[in-house]
């Protein structure tokens, strides 16, 4: 634990394979080093056919970099959780505000009728992403964001896509777990290639 927070310290933990979350009923933050890593392998990124569907529909517009807050916001007030118990404080988003103005830090948002409708966001440091969180207000529209980050990745020869933890819900998306030794690999290989988001 501890009750600091500092940008160049995030990004720097990131490239050691740990991240941050935040407590909102205290001013302090853990790190975080899971035994099984999730990650999604960017070249076998599974689609449903109903998200197949709603991709070729085309009935959003997707944008990266245009509104990272707002992002951050919506994923901190996902209508799933509690909005109380998230993780994603106000520090959180300063913090990560800040890689964002810096170039380390990126969004993806789908707009439905010119509203936020579903996003992402995430660390990027090398050939490396490593997503945070995602939301929505309006049905799949954050497996849109999903696979937009995806094809985004895939296009510009990114190596990991790190997910943190595998769950039954990304499962869908093709997401596996590997150990420690074997993400750290990988994230070795990533993080000395250099990409441009």
């Amino acid at each position: 634990m501890t009750n600091h927070l500092d940008p160049h310290e995030v990004l720097e933990g990131y490239r050691k394979g740990i991240f941050p979350m935040g407590y909102p009923d205290a001013p302090v933050f853990s790190w975080h080093l899971p035994e099984k890593r999730g990650i999604l392998p960017i070249e076998d990124f599974h689609t449903s056919r109903s998200l197949d569907r709603t991709l070729r529909q085309r009935r959003f517009e997707v944008t990266f970099d245009t509104a990272f807050e707002q992002v951050m916001r919506a994923c901190a007030t996902r209508g799933d959780e509690d909005p109380d118990h998230t993780w994603i404080t106000e520090r959180f988003i300063e913090v990560y505000g800040q890689l964002f103005r810096e170039g380390h830090a990126h969004s993806v948002e789908v707009w439905v009728d010119g509203k936020l409708a579903g996003g992402t966001y995430g660390i990027h440091v090398g050939a490396a992403f490593f997503a945070e969180s995602k939301f929505h207000t309006v049905r799949d529209m954050s497996k849109v964001a999903l696979a937009s980050l995806v094809h985004h990745l895939r296009q510009r020869d990114f190596k990991l896509l790190d997910v943190q933890y595998w769950t039954p819900h990304l499962d869908q998306f093709g997401v596996i777990e590997v150990d420690r030794n074997q993400y750290y690999w990988r994230l070795r290989q990533a993080i000395q290639q250099a990409r441009a988001f």
